[in-house]
């Protein structure tokens, strides 16, 4: 079996959501570090793999795929045997819910939290420029409701999709870990049930894994 390549930045957020799926996965995988910094996801060879010029992109054998959400579900469910069970194939129902939540993050949360994100941790630490104050009350006031709705989910499961761990909750862990550094924590930590949600997700040995590549 060839390896699987991830072309990516370990400080991309979608980079490290794939990442993550094929550390809970237990699959082998080769890095290729992309200076973003350098622009080398706007050049080839990197723009063969994803005519956007963003990173991921991925390699299993001949398959090429970029968007991340794509690279996920691929390796869910192409690997389905492996490590951690992240989809449910033989339950239409059981698939139909993570789906559901699945759709939730990249509709609902990833839009205010990723900016936030941007706003609170990558604009003042990587660039020097200020959070701008606007932005950032707009983005709180939109997480906020999101994380109103999971609260009310989290004291009908222990996870997003159910009772297990899945891709529907595997897929906020990238926003997760750079707005728990932020000020935006407290938006989580107001909400008993969120914040322990955020712990548990937070403390998987995979997620460390993907964390341990930022040094």
């Amino acid at each position: 079996m060839a390896t699987m390549k991830v072309h990516g930045n370990p400080f991309s957020m979608a980079t490290m959501r794939v990442t993550a799926v094929l550390y809970e996965k237990d699959l082998h995988f080769q890095f290729i570090n992309i200076d973003m910094m350098n622009s080398q996801h706007k050049k080839e060879p990197f723009i063969s793999l994803n005519p956007f010029g963003q990173v991921p992109a991925f390699e299993d054998g001949d398959l090429k795929l970029f968007e991340s959400r794509a690279i996920t579900r691929y390796i869910a469910d192409a690997y389905d045997e492996n490590g951690t069970q992240l989809i449910i194939k033989n339950d239409p129902k059981k698939m139909a819910i993570i789906g559901l939540w699945l759709e939730v993050e990249a509709q609902q949360y990833e839009q205010p939290a990723a900016k936030l994100a941007r706003e609170l941790h990558f604009k003042p630490l990587f660039f020097g420029i200020p959070s701008d104050p606007k932005v950032v009350e707009e983005n709180e006031a939109k997480l906020s409701v999101v994380l109103g709705i999971y609260e009310k989910r989290l004291s009908e499961s222990k996870y997003l999709a159910g009772d297990s761990f899945t891709l529907a909750d595997l897929h906020h862990l990238p926003t997760l870990h750079f707005l728990m550094m932020t000020p935006a924590k407290k938006l989580f930590e107001s909400l008993p049930r969120v914040s322990a949600w955020v712990a548990d997700i937070s403390a998987r040995p995979a997620w460390l894994k993907v964390i341990s590549m930022l040094n």
